[in-house]
């Protein structure tokens, strides 16, 4: 690849770029989300986002526990959503508006937020690419 050649990212088979660009902006030096750095990009105590994430605060407060594979996971899959809909909302934070409070009727009225702290973010990202793709809500 030459000096002038840039790497294009592919689109997934629903449309959509990569989930991970919103996820590296997130990362430090070591490849894990710098939890800081999350909280203060949506406007967020590490309080806030432990409960949006649906971890105890000392999760986020305590340096060995916010490196740990589930705290690293619950907050990757917080970014993986909202990454997902940042296009079609306005912006990461109508994105995050949306993942705390917009009842999703597939779902029984739940939101992407009560979701992920149920361990479903599978399903929000699987209903987010059926949409993708044109299904019906």
């Amino acid at each position: 690849m030459g000096p002038l050649t840039k790497k294009v990212e592919k689109a997934d088979p629903a449309g959509r770029m990569g989930d991970k660009a919103l996820i590296l902006t997130f990362m430090d030096r070591s490849g894990a989300i710098a939890v800081e750095r999350v909280a203060d990009s949506f406007g967020m105590s590490k309080t806030q986002l432990a409960e949006t994430v649906g971890l105890g605060r000392e999760a986020l407060y305590k340096a060995a526990r916010n490196r740990t594979p589930k705290t690293q996971m619950r907050i990757r899959e917080m970014l993986e959503i909202i990454s997902r809909v940042t296009e079609w909302a306005g912006g990461k934070e109508q994105a995050m508006a949306w993942y705390r409070a917009q009842p999703i009727p597939a779902f029984g009225g739940r939101t992407a937020e009560a979701l992920v702290k149920e361990g479903k973010a599978g399903a929000v990202r699987d209903y987010l690419d059926h949409l993708a793709v044109g299904g019906f809500a």
